[in-house]
């Protein structure tokens, strides 16, 4: 216990038990206090923005908004929120994206909680921290895709249109449908939406 205020905490997972245990372990020394919790990602940026906490600790496998997707639109609104992030797996590409996106900490679910604890402090104070096995995991990228390729898939899982697309990414719709068909060719779909599908499941969005 200290004198200090807490450091306060939003949890979101969807593993309502992992989350209990968490929101369980993390205060026990008192200098972590969990004021919200979230099972997905739309929630964690509606709790997010109302209790405005010190660190957000996030799982990055969730269903429909994505980690990632959560703090990019937390981000958008709270630039200056401090994010840790959790995964099972941490996919090629995906570190560099949370990274671009502003995430301070990345570790593994598997951590033990004290360790978890240890990184939120860590992280309040301004500083980064990535697990070492998260990191080697990370660092090999094997996408064959391009950065505009990668655009006009995520894009694409967004659920715009080629026309709409061209739009948001400045570009003619004949050159979005070139980077489309590539992706196509580079990820064995037959459709974008597949393509987007693989990209993602592959880590490379």
């Amino acid at each position: 216990m200290t004198n200090a205020d807490p450091i306060r905490i939003v949890l979101a997972d969807d593993e309502h038990l992992l989350r209990a245990a968490l929101s369980a372990l993390l205060p026990l020394d008192g200098t972590i206090e969990v004021v919200a919790q979230a099972e997905n990602g739309a929630d964690a940026v509606t709790v997010t923005l109302r209790h405005r906490p010190d660190v957000l600790v996030i799982d990055l496998e969730m269903p429909g908004m994505d980690g990632l997707e959560a703090v990019a639109a937390i981000r958008a609104e709270r630039p200056e929120q401090r994010v840790l992030m959790l995964t099972r797996h941490a996919r090629p590409g995906v570190l560099r994206r949370a990274l671009k996106l502003g995430v301070l900490g990345f570790m593994s679910k598997g951590a033990d909680p004290e360790d978890i604890a240890e990184v939120i402090r860590t992280l309040h104070t301004g500083r980064r921290w990535i697990a070492h096995d998260v990191l080697e995991a990370s660092v090999v990228d094997d996408s064959p895709l391009t950065d505009r390729e990668v655009d006009a898939l995520r894009e694409t899982r967004e659920g715009y249109s080629v026309k709409d697309i061209a739009r948001r990414l400045h570009l003619a719709p004949g050159t979005v449908r070139n980077y489309l068909s590539s992706a196509m060719q580079k990820t064995s779909t037959a459709t974008r939406h597949d393509a987007a599908r693989v990209a993602r499941d592959r880590g490379w969005l």
